[in-house]
């Protein structure tokens, strides 16, 4: 596998770390009506910064144009279309999480709260369904198909890219940051940490 696809699919896993953290919150919320506030607030944090704004910006903004100047690939069909359509649907769920821990905190009362954390749950299962086949989708699919179309000189390039994303794009400690959050909530709620892996999110 080639170094960038390789760091992608390190995010990705990390990325699933989270998930199966959310998973978890939703379960509790969706059991008892009770939302961990602070943690949904953290994960919502780290989907919108992590998974957005980094990886699927280093998608959007770099792997994608880049496939997308090969025949038979364009913004508005075929695969890379098929993942920026998910990525935006992603966004707006992380976004209606969000409105849902905002209730849950506003609510006045156990129905108020039980009701938010409903919709919160919900939103969550959406996401966590989304994403999951979304990196399905990458890791089997897209990525082959990236190894298939670009040269090595490109995915040099690529890789030099990625690093000035994070460098330029995030600022310093960004992403280190989102890691060690990832890591916090993972020990809080009993999860497995992502094997340590090469590239800019070994850890």
């Amino acid at each position: 596998m080639n170094r960038p696809a390789q760091i992608l699919m390190n995010e990705h896993r990390v990325i699933e770390q989270v998930l199966d953290c959310l998973e978890k919150m939703a379960e509790r919320a969706r059991g008892d009506g009770a939302l961990a506030i602070e943690d949904a607030r953290a994960a919502a944090t780290f989907f919108r910064t992590f998974a957005d704004a980094c990886h699927h910006g280093k998608e959007e903004d770099l792997l994608f144009p880049l496939l997308e100047q090969k025949n038979g690939l364009t913004p508005t069909e075929g695969p890379t279309a098929v993942m920026r359509m998910e990525h935006d649907k992603g966004r707006a769920l992380v976004g209606s999480m969000i409105e849902a821990t905002d209730a849950y905190e506003a609510a006045e009362g156990a129905e108020g709260g039980a009701l938010a954390a409903g919709d919160f749950a919900r939103a969550a299962d959406e996401f966590i369904y989304l994403l999951r086949g979304h990196i399905q989708k990458e890791d089997t699919c897209l990525f082959p198909i990236a190894e298939d179309l670009l040269s090595a000189g490109e995915f040099a390039g690529l890789e030099a890219s990625f690093e000035a994303f994070e460098r330029d794009g995030m600022g310093a400690g960004v992403h280190e940051g989102m890691l060690r959050e990832a890591d916090r909530l993972a020990r809080a709620w009993g999860v497995d940490a992502a094997a340590a892996g090469s590239g800019c999110c070994g850890h």
